[in-house]
């Protein structure tokens, strides 16, 4: 699963112009990871110089990104989980790959300083105050930005074109095959979707017969006489 998680990510980062690379292809399974063993993920933007200020926001997407030279980027992809600030406290494995110490074995193999430290994960309560307070937390762990699975998704969707066979992706041809027969619906198809489309209450009509006409009443046709 862990793989298909990077899959994703690795299609979407290079999607908006990076160059992506794996730094190991192994599987720690048998001991924990070393530090240098936290990043899954290296990222380099050759259209964007270096030194190039950060964006403040926490939550990340495609806008935010355009602005990093480069990056290093762990994938947590536990998809049935919304990550609090308690639980993230209790899973220090989340944010490792931002201590210092890995990100000095990832500057060594990009060759390139001060990398943007990025966390790819499912998704952050849906409280604001939770999900301001879990942001918080992350970044006061040294994590620069958050990117969440269902808006890396729907930009992903949005980019593609049903009328292009994606050879060269699974992952892309795939997307592009549910799309094509409607399996799939972007961010702004669905809000406007039947399913989420509130229907307005039916008119009553006003029942006039036996009433008596005031000044003012519209009618239609003539008025009988009595």
């Amino acid at each position: 699963m862990a793989s298909v998680n990077e899959w994703v990510v690795r299609e979407y980062l290079e999607a908006l112009g990076f160059l992506v690379r794996q730094p190991r292809k192994y599987q720690v399974v048998a001991r924990s990871k070393g530090l240098h063993e936290e990043v899954d993920l290296l990222a380099v933007n050759p259209a964007v110089p270096a030194g190039q200020p950060l964006p403040k926001a926490k939550l990340w997407g495609a806008a935010e990104l355009g602005q990093v030279s480069c990056a290093i980027v762990t994938v947590r992809g536990w998809h049935s989980e919304k990550f609090t600030a308690a639980m993230l406290a209790s899973s220090p494995e989340v944010y490792r790959f931002a201590e210092p110490e890995s990100v000095r074995a990832a500057e060594a193999e990009l060759g390139m300083a001060n990398p943007a430290k990025v966390l790819c994960m499912a998704d952050l309560p849906a409280d604001p105050d939770q999900r301001a307070e879990a942001l918080g937390f992350l970044k006061s762990r040294g994590i620069d930005g958050v990117i969440l699975f269902r808006p890396m998704l729907l930009e992903l969707v949005e980019r593609i074109d049903i009328k292009k066979t994606y050879e060269k992706s699974d992952l892309l041809q795939i997307l592009r095959i549910l799309k094509n027969y409607d399996l799939l619906k972007s961010g702004q198809m669905d809000l406007f979707s039947p399913s989420r489309r509130r229907k307005a209450p039916a008119a009553v009509p006003e029942q006039t017969e036996g009433l008596p006409l005031t000044e003012g009443t519209e009618t239609h046709g003539e008025i009988p006489e009595s």
